[in-house]
């Protein structure tokens, strides 16, 4: 194909607003023009940088996403970093991808350039990048590799997925068609562009459909808030501690701002949760401050997204859906055999056109990662009256005790719609008689005292529905020393 798909289609929107960045709108033709001249100037008078992994270094911007089509149009891989990765984690993946070159904006080019110095490895300014010189671009096949992204995994350093361009446009289409993307959406963007999230989800989804994509930056929640409450947006997408943390200024608002706020968010026509489980409670508390439902959707950086509540339907607190447009879902028990009943948890498999092509260099991860065709998620989940739920990672959120497999994530649900509890994290800890016990530490909510009596009592009749056996524990008054770091858990027996 001449162009990729999400170029040819950005030809038709012209002059709309693609993106607003930095208190200006830029439009189509603006993005179009300046990746082309980016592509350019890093082809530098070749025909094909050929798979070349060129690294950027940029905020939520109209740069970031001009640095990352000109690379496509030139044809090579896109490898964003973490703006808030330090350099040992930069340094990950900048030798462990075998980036050549790496793009940062002006202001960030002090802080790169001993890292980049110390590796040999060119650092180029985004304000010297452009050409004006009109170049033929090359034609870019869809099995051509597009980008890695890191994922940090649990067991060992992060491993670059990628992606090629069939396997971001098949993410990007099955949101379009799912979620009902429209031309007149706007979304702001205040999530990382360093994760599928930001970079698919919201940035893509929206230039694919002729949206705008308001870059915010950094979430600051009293910028977003007044822009909501002056309706500049139709879309909404973030992460459960953001809603939390939305919730709380809500509680706290006088009557006047938060009937501004929330009659913003009312009028939304689609508010997305995801990147992490969202509990139950906080998706009620959502709906009775805002009138909106919560979508929650499961996905992870090596299929896009998978499971998806309905945009029209029943969005269920707790579940995350069905199968997305094109993507295959099963469930594998531990012997390896498939699930076919409901109630039964096993590992989530997936197979269809969103699936990435590797782990980059490394064909035993790899292969190891994929059964017949079906790659294995690592996560655990259970279909439940035609809807799938999230138990967690089998590698950390899955907590063995006497013969049971317990949910740490439904624990932790349970515990936060307790008044007095405002956060909590539970764990597994090792034991000789159990194989792991339960293990919770929690935070106050303000104001109030987590009594473990009572919570012994309030804990018992909740938890039953779990089939926890009676060895939960309880962590709390974690002893400190002078420079604020635990020294030694204090666990004493919830039951």
């Amino acid at each position: 194909m001449p162009e990729l798909e999400l170029v040819e289609r950005a030809k038709t929107f012209g002059a709309r607003v693609a993106l607003t960045s930095g208190g200006q709108d830029h439009s189509y033709d603006s993005l179009l023009s300046a990746s082309a001249g980016i592509a350019a100037s890093l082809l530098d008078g070749s025909t094909d940088l050929g798979e070349e992994r060129v690294a950027y270094l940029i905020g939520a911007s109209f740069e970031y996403t001009a640095v990352q089509w000109g690379i496509w149009r030139a044809g090579g891989i896109a490898v964003p970093l973490s703006l808030s990765s330090a350099d040992p984690e930069l340094e990950h993946v900048i030798t462990d991808a075998q980036v050549d070159r790496i793009i940062v904006l002006e202001h960030s080019l002090e802080k790169l350039r001993p890292l980049c110095d110390r590796l040999s490895k060119p650092l180029l300014n985004y304000d010297q990048l452009s050409s004006e010189e009109s170049l033929p671009l090359p034609d870019l096949d869809g099995e051509r590799r597009a980008m890695i992204l890191y994922t940090s995994g649990t067991t060992s350093k992060p491993k670059g997925v990628v992606s090629t361009h069939a396997n971001i446009q098949a993410q990007i289409t099955t949101l379009v068609e799912a979620w009902g993307w429209q031309s007149d959406d706007s979304i702001p963007l205040f999530l990382p562009l360093h994760h599928v999230h930001g970079i698919v989800n919201v940035m893509s989804c929206g230039l694919w459909s002729g949206a705008r994509v308001d870059c915010v930056g950094p979430f600051d929640a009293t910028e977003v808030l007044e822009r909501v409450a002056d309706r500049q947006y139709t879309v909404f997408m973030a992460v459960p501690t953001i809603y939390v943390k939305l919730i709380r200024i809500l509680e706290d608002a006088d009557e006047k701002d938060l009937a501004r706020f929330t009659d913003g968010f009312a009028q939304m026509r689609l508010m997305v949760s995801g990147s992490a489980a969202l509990p139950a409670s906080v998706h009620e508390q959502w709906t009775g401050l805002t009138s909106q439902k919560l979508l929650e959707r499961y996905g992870m950086t090596e299929i896009g997204m998978g499971l998806s509540n309905p945009l029209h339907g029943e969005r269920r607190p707790g579940a995350v859906g069905q199968p997305l447009p094109g993507v295959v879902i099963r469930l594998v028990s531990e012997s390896g055999e498939v699930i076919e009943a409901e109630g039964e948890p096993g590992e989530i498999q997936v197979r269809g056109p969103c699936v990435f092509s590797e782990y980059w260099d490394k064909p035993d991860v790899t292969r190891d990662s994929f059964v017949d065709g079906w790659f294995r998620t690592g996560d655990m989940s259970v279909l439940e009256d035609g809807y799938y739920r999230i138990m967690g990672r089998l590698s950390v959120d899955i907590i063995k005790s006497g013969g049971y497999k317990l949910s740490a994530l439904e624990i932790e649900a349970t515990l936060l719609t307790h008044p007095a509890i405002r956060e909590c994290a539970v764990v597994g800890l090792p034991d000789h008689t159990w194989g792991e016990v339960v293990a919770v530490a929690v935070v106050a909510a303000e104001g109030e005292q987590v009594e473990l009596p009572d919570l012994k009592e309030w804990a018992a009749s909740r938890m039953s529905a779990y089939k926890i056996p009676k060895t939960l524990l309880l962590l709390e008054d974690l002893p400190k020393n002078a420079m604020g770091k635990v020294t030694k858990p204090v666990i004493r027996d919830l039951f």
